[in-house]
């Protein structure tokens, strides 16, 4: 991915980095260094491609075919193929196989769509689980800039002053790009997941590890709102409730 170092953002950063983390590009070194969030982002990129890297590390055995008798050219009865032939691989084969196939699972998750074949609820907690990152005890706020490059006219408005605000991120949830956006609690971080086009016919409990929340439906869309055990959300919903507004 070509980044230009003056249009450089959060989400050009991140993007450029989970495709190719061992990388430098234009602007990437200044752009993590004034960024908290995002030098939070490269270091879990970075743990994550040294766990892959680790994995594929596999010692494979030097293969040695067994030596085979001499065969007395005239006592040899020649075949004529009639079917498939079965080919064996060595076990070995077999395991480094499945552990290339689960890295590589590992690195799609970055951009995994948890909502296929999962319920709303399931995506969404399943979605909040793929980015610890993102729940950080912080005092900083991200900058102007990264909040309207990821809540912007296509998605709609949404007043900064609902919270402390974090961390801003484009995301996929049930195959639509929406904001993922994180603010500061009472009890710690609360995610907030602003769905435009995903429409519910009620109010829905999220129930995860440690975790609880609601989605709540608002126009044509749902706002995703989740918190530690014990958080109070109630006046955090209140206040999302009237700062958003959807473009449609």
């Amino acid at each position: 991915m070509t980044v230009s170092k003056e249009n450089m953002n959060c989400n050009d950063y991140q993007e450029a980095l989970a495709a190719e983390p061992s990388a430098s590009f234009a602007g990437g070194e200044e752009h993590v260094a004034a960024c908290e969030s995002c030098a939070v982002f490269k270091a879990d990129i970075e743990s994550l491609d040294a766990k892959i890297a680790k994995a594929l590390a596999i010692d494979v055995p030097e293969l040695v075919l067994p030596e085979l008798p001499d065969i007395e050219e005239d006592n040899v009865v020649r075949l004529s193929p009639k079917g498939k032939r079965t080919i064996v691989l060595p076990a070995w084969i077999a395991i480094a196989a499945t552990v290339v196939i689960a890295a590589f699972v590992g690195v799609r998750m970055i951009d995994l769509d948890p909502g296929n074949g999962m319920t709303l609820s399931e995506a969404v907690l399943a979605h909040v689980d793929h980015e610890p990152g993102a729940l950080r005890v912080t005092n900083v706020a991200i900058s102007d800039e990264q909040f309207s490059s990821v809540v912007n006219p296509s998605v709609g408005t949404m007043d900064r002053n609902v919270g402390l605000v974090t961390y801003a991120s484009s995301c996929i949830i049930n195959g639509r790009t929406i904001p993922h956006l994180v603010i500061q609690g009472q009890k710690g971080p609360i995610t907030l997941l602003l769905m435009p086009e995903e429409m519910i016919d009620g109010a829905m409990t999220l129930d995860g590890k440690g975790v609880n929340g609601v989605i709540i439906p608002m126009g044509n869309g749902s706002i995703a709102i989740i918190g530690e055990r014990g958080e109070p959300l109630e006046e955090t919903r209140k206040r999302i409730i009237e700062s958003v507004e959807w473009s449609t």
